[in-house]
């Protein structure tokens, strides 16, 4: 299919959303029907209030901290985040990363220096781990799983 046939249903989606948009505040009822704020809440409600929220860091969140998430996402007790400092990571971290943290895991001395140089202020009260793993494994590597598992564990006190 082109691409402008695309566009022009596009365009049209966005018209019939305005449209049931403007029906419904002229009748004075609120569309979409559950409210945003409602959507968030049930989210929020679904995370355990006991649970950490941990963010991994490594240079390009392509193999170290992208394999800590996958290792620890599934964790009952934490619930997990990971990024690059790299402007070309898959995920560079952002403020709204930093700000949604407990505990930062870096997994090198360098990676908590180009943090603290970013968002020095929002990291004033957050724990940061610097795990001093180098760059010398790939994604998912038995080994670097296993020292994901044994360091991140012992430092939050889980298993």
């Amino acid at each position: 299919m082109p691409p402008e046939f695309k566009r022009e249903k596009n365009w049209k989606l966005l018209y019939l959303r305005s449209e049931k948009l403007a029906r419904a505040k002229q009748l004075g009822i609120e569309y979409p029907r559950v409210p945003e704020a409602q959507l968030v809440q049930e989210v929020k409600s679904l995370r355990s209030p006991n649970q950490i929220n941990v963010l991994f860091v490594c240079s390009r969140n392509q193999w170290r901290s992208l394999t800590a998430e996958q290792v620890w996402r599934r964790h009952p007790a934490i619930a997990v985040r990971s990024g690059g400092t790299s402007p070309n990571a898959k995920h560079p971290v952002s403020a709204a990363d930093i700000e949604w943290a407990q505990v930062i895991f870096v997994m090198e001395e360098k990676h908590k220096s180009r943090l603290l140089a970013a968002y020095r202020r929002m990291l004033e009260n957050k724990v940061i781990h610097v795990l001093d793993i180098p760059d010398e494994y790939k994604f998912m590597d038995a080994e670097l799983v296993e020292i994901l598992r044994q360091s991140v564990g012992e430092a939050l006190g889980i298993q």
